[in-house]
């Protein structure tokens, strides 16, 4: 959000608060700075916004989630297929990957590599052909309304992680995201569980059923300071 707000601030006249930025729903760093910049500004904002985010991480980055390296293990394990798609570019992505080691995965689509943003489902289809694996066997696991909206456009399952939410957003994310078909998980671990990640040598759960909270609809969206 900071770097954002660095970047912004020359071509706006004003330094942009939190809450004005995430009231305009960054979902795509590139495409979000030339919407606010303009087509004119938008390669220098870029340019500041990547020399930000690159000073910045250090002090601003807040860590991964606990549990989500444990289940990225878990699943490598049991060589189930994972992937990544995300709003970020590739030049952020390897930013973030240099102080991150969140190891390998088969597929990585980034909004360099897709035409259109989420909630357009380009993107989670490129994913599923990269790990080819059919998009209804696909479990696309979110943080926002606007990745669940992808899924459900693209035919994947989809996942809502309540673990990133702060405590007046877990009501109405919940309520929103059970409407739109998607399953509710408070704990990475209990990801581990569901279907989508078994190997095919491994029929039942990897660990004992936890902490994952059932959807009351059918199965068929840059948020707070990063974490993975």
């Amino acid at each position: 959000m900071e770097a954002f707000a660095r970047a912004l601030e020359p071509h706006l006249g004003k330094k942009l608060s939190e809450a004005d930025i995430m009231a305009r729903r960054p979902r795509a760093e590139r495409r979000f700075l030339r919407e606010l910049a303009g087509p004119d500004r938008a390669r220098a904002c870029l340019d500041a916004f990547y020399l930000y985010y690159q000073t910045l991480h250090p002090t601003h980055f807040q860590g991964i989630y606990p549990g989500v390296l444990s289940l990225l293990t878990e699943l490598r394990e049991a060589e189930v297929p994972i992937g990544v798609v995300s709003g970020k570019s590739r030049r952020s992505w390897k930013i973030t990957s240099g102080y991150v080691n969140l190891g390998p995965f088969q597929a990585e689509v980034l909004d360099d590599d897709v035409p259109c943003q989420k909630p357009d489902p380009a993107g989670v289809l490129q994913g599923a052909a990269a790990l080819e694996t059919p998009p209804e066997e696909v479990l696309y696991v979110g943080d926002s309304l606007t990745d669940l909206d992808a899924a459900r456009a693209g035919g994947l399952q989809s996942a809502a992680v309540l673990w990133c939410k702060k405590p007046e957003e877990v009501d109405e994310f919940r309520r929103e995201a059970r409407g739109l078909g998607a399953e509710l998980f408070s704990h990475p671990e209990g990801l581990i569980e569901h279907p989508a990640a078994q190997s095919p040598a491994s029929p039942g759960p990897l660990t004992p059923p936890s902490r994952s909270e059932p959807s009351t609809s059918p199965r068929g969206s840059p948020p707070d300071p990063p974490r993975w």
